[in-house]
């Protein structure tokens, strides 16, 4: 175990570095999140609304091929990255590429749809395990960091969600479902030019697959000494992270409903219309959710510039381009939202609550893996699912008033909210702990690879998730809204049991790994 040095993590308690990647895929899920927030409202939109008028399953299920198909080409885009291309070639490439997708779709004609939807397939399979790998690597001396480092990473991902979801919904339903489209483009192109312009930070880290290679074995043997552990050893650690991507399935499947079936339900079950007090406590809300995460975002900017400009000056100032065209938007939306009398809440307004909550409680989540009660990872993964499952609980009580087979209605909107929050505490508890623990668990030299098998979890949750929302239809029809959302109920909270159950069975196969 290394001593890390005041100097060298100098931002945070962590390095500069990491924070550079940190607003790399922020951006690249601004991208992301901003576009699906939006996909499914625009194909299920009446043409009167600017949408096509789909079914929800047909709307759904093309969900379902997109969300798994962008986790399924990290695979291969991990192995290009470590054999031919480098992190960092790879990264900016699929940025670049998923750039184009996003402008495709923006033109809003079936073709280009497609189109698009393929290039952020291929793009997202060589940024999505490459931009991992490298904030891996820099944390290669220093493991003991590495479930902080990766908390303080996902914090950005969550981050773009945010501000993804919040401004592309804003202009989908202020002005068209293009330029809800068109915005995601635009920051994923700025996102790719601070990436690129920002590679002297990056301590070589992915610069070459060969010395990516070399660098990671150097690390491994005056580390961790993988190389010289028994072969048995590495094979239990390998059979720990098939146990952790088994289970994690089954977290991705209930998740994911956030951006189809929950998503219907903010639209067609929830009370969106308010007036008078209700109206303005929700505008007092919504300017403290559209500001105060934007002020620690850009805080957290301020600091990355005082201590990197001179390095990496023109990384930078598209940084700073960025934040300002942010905050633009951000005024202009809320000097047209102040002044209404009534409100009507956009229905994608709901999926920020995630990434408004990870946000604030990441740091808070980052400083108890770092601390003495740092729990052991099943432990995590078991109070992960069970926290989902209680989320999903809340939402099956509050739908219980809704009639079977009703197609609409107006529950109160505290129940989504309560699910989010117990959705972004088990999110904290597995998706990033998850990363870090295959980082610490496979050998170094096939870091790229094995995140892009991590992403297949991921893929066939998000499948598994769209195919299962695409049934709401007929399960409320012959049962009921709140029977659909204990499913969601039941299975993660058996799950969980399970982690903690195993618990001494992973920390044996771990040998020693925390």
């Amino acid at each position: 175990m290394n001593t890390a040095s005041s100097k060298e993590f100098s931002l945070l308690n962590h390095k500069p570095a990491l924070f550079v990647l940190f607003f790399t895929e922020m951006w690249e899920r601004f991208s992301y999140y901003g576009m699906r927030a939006i996909f499914v409202l625009f194909l299920t939109a009446s043409f009167d609304d600017g949408g096509w008028e789909w079914t929800r399953e047909r709307a759904l299920g093309l969900l379902g091929i997109y969300t798994s198909s962008v986790y399924l080409t990290p695979l291969i885009g991990g192995i290009i990255a470590d054999k031919l291309l480098g992190y960092q070639k790879a990264v900016a490439l699929g940025a670049l590429v998923m750039t184009l997708g996003h402008a495709s779709m923006a033109l809003e004609t079936e073709t280009t749809l497609y189109l698009g939807i393929a290039f952020l397939i291929i793009g997202n399979g060589l940024f999505k395990p490459n931009v991992t790998s490298m904030v891996s690597g820099l944390y290669d001396k220093y493991p003991e960091r590495k479930d902080g480092a990766f908390t303080i990473f996902y914090m950005g991902v969550n981050a773009g969600g945010f501000l993804g979801v919040l401004l592309c919904g804003f202009l989908a339903s202020n002005l068209s479902y293009s330029w809800g489209f068109g915005l995601a483009g635009i920051f994923m192109f700025l996102g790719t030019l601070q990436f690129w312009f920002g590679r002297a930070i990056f301590e070589n880290v992915g610069t070459s697959p060969n010395k990516t290679i070399k660098a990671f074995e150097a690390v491994v043997e005056s580390g961790n000494n993988d190389k010289k552990v028994p072969e048995n050893v590495q094979r239990d650690r390998y059979i720990v992270v098939g146990l952790l991507a088994f289970f994690t399935v089954f977290f991705w499947w209930a998740f994911e409903q956030a951006s189809g079936s929950m998503n219907l339900f903010a639209r067609d079950y929830t009370q969106r219309a308010l007036t008078g007090n209700s109206a303005t406590v929700f505008k007092v809300v919504d300017v403290l959710v559209s500001t105060i995460p934007l002020l620690i975002i850009s805080w957290v900017l301020l600091k990355l510039f005082g201590q990197t400009f001179k390095k990496i000056s023109l990384s930078n100032i598209v940084l700073g381009t960025s934040f300002i065209s942010i905050w633009g938007i951000v005024i202009w939306k809320l000097s047209i939202i102040i002044p209404q009398q009534n409100t009507e809440i956009e229905a994608s307004w709901f999926l920020i609550l995630n990434s408004l909550f990870i946000i604030f409680l990441a740091p808070l989540f980052s400083k108890w893996w770092e601390s003495k009660f740092n729990p052991a990872a099943a432990v995590k993964f078991g109070i992960g699912m069970i926290l989902l499952g209680i989320g999903f609980g809340v939402l099956a009580y509050g739908s219980s008033t809704i009639p079977q087979g009703a197609k609409t209605a107006s529950v109160s909107l505290i129940w989504l909210v309560l699910a989010y929050l117990f959705h972004t505490m088990g999110e904290l508890c597995i998706s990033p702990v998850g990363l870090s623990y295959v980082s610490k668990l496979v050998p170094a030299k096939k870091i790229g690879m094995m995140f892009g098998i991590w992403y297949l979890v991921n893929a066939l949750g998000n499948y598994l998730a769209a195919k299962t929302g695409s049934y709401i239809d007929p399960i409320v029809e012959e049962y009921s809204m709140s029977f659909f959302f204990l499913i969601f109920t039941i299975i993660p909270g058996v799950v969980g049991l399970i982690f903690l159950i195993l618990n001494p069975l992973i920390k044996k196969l771990m040998h020693g790994i925390r």
